[in-house]
């Protein structure tokens, strides 16, 4: 099963990061405010990273190490998906 964990910037410049199956479906729901309640009050989000694997608990297990992070490093994180998508 394939599972993704991803991080989001909010408005206010914070970021949320969290994971799921269906990458494309909890996106819209962020960003419909049907997401997390962090994120309902935090619209519009923009998807800044991403990334696959073949199971949950490799997913949770990123999560949990991005939430770990400074707020510096995710930054540089956003930085490098965007320079690596492009």
């Amino acid at each position: 099963m394939t599972c993704y964990c991803y991080l989001l910037e909010c408005s206010d410049g914070s970021f949320y990061c969290g994971w799921t199956m269906d990458l494309k479906r909890r996106l819209k729901m962020h960003s419909s405010g049907k997401g997390a309640r962090y994120t309902r009050t935090r619209l519009p989000v923009k998807l800044i990273y991403s990334k696959v694997f073949s199971d949950r608990a490799e997913a949770r297990h990123r999560e949990r190490l991005i939430k770990r992070m400074t707020h510096a490093d995710k930054k540089k994180l956003m930085e490098s998906f965007h320079d690596q998508n492009n």
